[in-house]
């Protein structure tokens, strides 16, 4: 059990027992559907955990070649490539980084493509099925006018040569039925395609960790599209369902204000700089020993410490009364939230550390104003 009052705040905290529960999840997916799952660094980045995931998956990645070149040097091994663009000061070294490479146009990889090819790096394309759950704009690949793959009218009766496999991105912490939707437009519109290449990559948003996720019915879709392709390698690269519920951040109230019955406890944690999906999904997150008001309880709202006016987040009723230094234990905060993160303002950027699974915490990393200094010119 960790003890949050002997931790450091703002921090961070990885649990290493809440992590194992997730990868043994995940090999089970491996093991039963038989698709190669990778790990998407897009939302969680956290080297010191890499020889971890190394042992759960097989590979990771990458979206830039900053990440790229940290799969390399951390995961010890090359990683799956995607971005919407490259360009061709660092694409050079994205080769070196990369065994897989996917292109978001086929222009995109008539201009890198050769080059890939020439070093033995299997190139992809990324495609727009033109479906996906997603009700929020800001996390749609598939809106209206999106700049995110090619959709079929794009593409003749065959694929450019030397593209060996096709990408699709369109989930986003949903379920296998949502899976089989994507799947099936898959089909309608680049079935006859599917025949040319020799691996499919399903993309993340598949958030197998949840408590409500049906894997059964997810190892048995991936089971049934693999036997109408046998020849094909099916790839999901999930982001969150390997940190899913895994860790939190822990922060202290500094003060406590109050405006128009509004009672605000400011925290030394920023929604803005350190917990930005809260404001752009938007969500409002689960705190250790709170709930949602009911009737006339009393309601707390949560207040950053940066100086923007809507950094902040509510409402929450407390089991105990809050106070000036009590902690605040937000949970949930370790998928896309580091990664993320901004150092607006110069606040005090919350510490990284590991729970062990005998409850003893390491403080992998700490920030200090040379961090953001180091970031200015």
């Amino acid at each position: 059990m960790v003890d949050f009052d002997k931790i450091p705040s703002p921090c961070y905290v990885l649990d290493s027992e809440l992590l194992q529960r997730n990868l043994a999840v995940i090999d089970r997916v491996r093991r039963e559907s038989g698709a190669e799952i990778i790990v998407a660094l897009k939302a969680c980045a956290m080297w010191s955990i890499f020889p971890e995931l190394a042992k759960h998956s097989n590979g990771a990645t990458a979206s830039s070649l900053a990440e790229a070149k940290l799969v390399f040097d951390e995961y010890g091994r090359r990683a799956h490539t995607y971005a919407p663009v490259y360009k061709a000061e660092e694409f050079g070294q994205i080769m070196q980084y990369s065994d897989h490479i996917t292109f978001n146009s086929v222009s995109q990889f008539e201009r890198f493509g050769a080059y890939a090819m020439l070093r033995g790096i299997s190139c992809g394309l990324r495609i727009n099925p033109q479906y996906s759950p997603v009700e929020t704009d800001l996390y749609n690949p598939c809106v209206a006018g999106s700049r995110l793959g090619v959709t079929r009218e794009l593409l003749g009766d065959a694929l450019p040569a030397g593209v060996e496999g096709l990408h699709f991105h369109v989930l986003c912490e949903s379920r296998p039925q949502h899976l089989r939707k994507a799947l099936e437009a898959v089909e309608e519109h680049f079935g006859d395609l599917l025949d040319q290449v020799k691996w499919l990559n399903c993309g993340g948003g598949h958030l197998m960790t949840h408590a409500d996720y049906d894997c059964d019915e997810l190892i048995a879709l991936l089971r049934e599209f693999r036997s109408r392709h046998p020849h094909l390698r099916i790839i999901l690269e999930p982001g969150s369902a390997f940190t899913w519920r895994t860790g939190y951040l822990v922060s202290t109230i500094e003060d406590i204000v109050e405006n128009g019955g509004i009672r605000t406890a400011i925290l030394d944690v920023s929604f803005a700089c350190h917990m930005p999906d809260c404001l752009e999904m938007p969500y409002k997150p689960a705190i250790t020993g709170a709930h949602d008001p009911v009737g006339d309880e009393p309601r707390w709202r949560m207040g950053g410490n940066s100086c923007l006016a809507g950094d902040y987040c509510g409402d929450w009723a407390f089991d105990k009364q809050p106070k000036v230094g009590d902690r605040v234990v937000f949970e949930d905060m370790i998928h896309y939230t580091m990664v993320k993160t901004t150092m607006f303002n110069g606040v005090t950027h919350p510490s990284i550390a590991i729970a062990g699974e005998d409850g003893e915490v390491t403080i992998i990393k700490k920030f200090d104003t040379d961090d953001f200094k180091s970031r200015m010119s």
